[in-house]
């Protein structure tokens, strides 16, 4: 049971080691891009490739989805970013139950967006779990865990692949050990959240250190980015560096350096962040250079005004 790119690993591992996968469940069909095109789910794409039988039931609260669930007879379901959370009925049809592939170190970021969160916190390391899921989101005992450090410049989609990679191991692992392992029960007073993102996080508020602001610019990417405003348009940031010296008493937002490859913005905390790489709205990512040059930014612009 799965979705984005991110699962596709886990079931790529299940058939190499030799399980018979009896059937893929992932979300329906949805129109997506320009023109509304209807896509399949990644899950979907590689389950057809290799001849699995696909189910995509709208709802899985009803009768009819519980029946066909418990058809399938399995003895374990595996479960990688499916995008639901499934009923009493479903954890209990697999003898061996459902297993969780979630990407933190739990019980921290329990919640649906727990690689951004880390990013975004300032975490350095974080790492995969697999568990047993129960009806309270996240909370099931562990089975196996796997660390790894978070890079300085790595943004959520490279730290997610590289996280997909690693829970496809662990899920071999945690099926080929599951007979001798132990499950160890989680503590909620341990537990941190990385709850659903909204559009709103991503945001930039200049008074803020730019170390925070570099965090949120690799953290909320793919969605919702991190975004501010220029001439009253709107304008995505892809890549930044915080500047962590004292650098300037300009007000926050304000623009510092704007030369040739060098664009840099006051933020809080007598902190500057230099920019690398943005969108401005309705126009394709570039490189500040030709940013600067197309809109040309002077020093004393100001980035977030309304």
């Amino acid at each position: 049971m799965g979705t984005p790119h991110a699962a596709v690993p886990t079931l790529r591992q299940c058939l190499e080691d030799g399980h018979e996968v009896v059937a893929v469940w992932t979300q329906p069909d949805r129109p997506s891009g320009r023109g509304n095109k209807v896509t399949f789910s990644p899950v979907k794409e590689f389950a057809l490739a290799h001849g699995l039988p696909v189910h995509q039931p709208t709802r899985i609260k009803n009768e009819e989805a519980k029946q066909l669930f418990a058809s399938h007879d399995a003895e374990v379901a595996v479960v990688v970013a499916y995008g639901r959370i499934l009923p009493e009925e479903f954890l209990r049809a697999p003898r061996r139950g459902c297993i969780n592939v979630h990407f933190s170190l739990l019980p921290l970021y329990r919640g649906a967006a727990p690689t951004n969160w880390a990013i975004v916190n300032g975490e350095t390391k974080t790492g995969v779990t697999t568990m047993f899921i129960e009806p309270e989101l996240d909370t099931g005992p562990i089975l196996l865990q796997r660390k790894t450090e978070i890079g300085e410049t790595e943004t959520a989609p490279e730290l997610m692949a590289r996280l997909a990679e690693i829970g496809a191991g662990l899920l071999g692992e945690t099926l080929t050990r599951l007979n001798e392992l132990t499950p160890r029960p989680q503590h909620d007073r341990d537990a941190t959240f990385a709850p659903v993102l909204k559009k709103e996080d991503g945001l930039i508020k200049w008074s803020q250190s730019a170390v925070v602001i570099e965090r949120c610019v690799r953290g909320f990417q793919p969605w919702p980015n991190a975004y501010t405003t220029f001439n009253s348009k709107g304008l995505t940031v892809f890549r930044a560096q915080p500047i962590v010296s004292p650098v300037s008493s300009a007000p926050h937002g304000e623009v510092i350096a704007a030369r040739g490859d060098d664009l840099v913005v006051s933020c809080g905390e007598q902190t500057a962040l230099r920019l690398f790489e943005v969108q401005p709205e309705a126009r394709k990512r570039m490189p500040v250079r030709d940013f600067i040059n197309g809109l040309h930014v002077k020093v004393g612009d100001r980035f977030g005004k309304a």
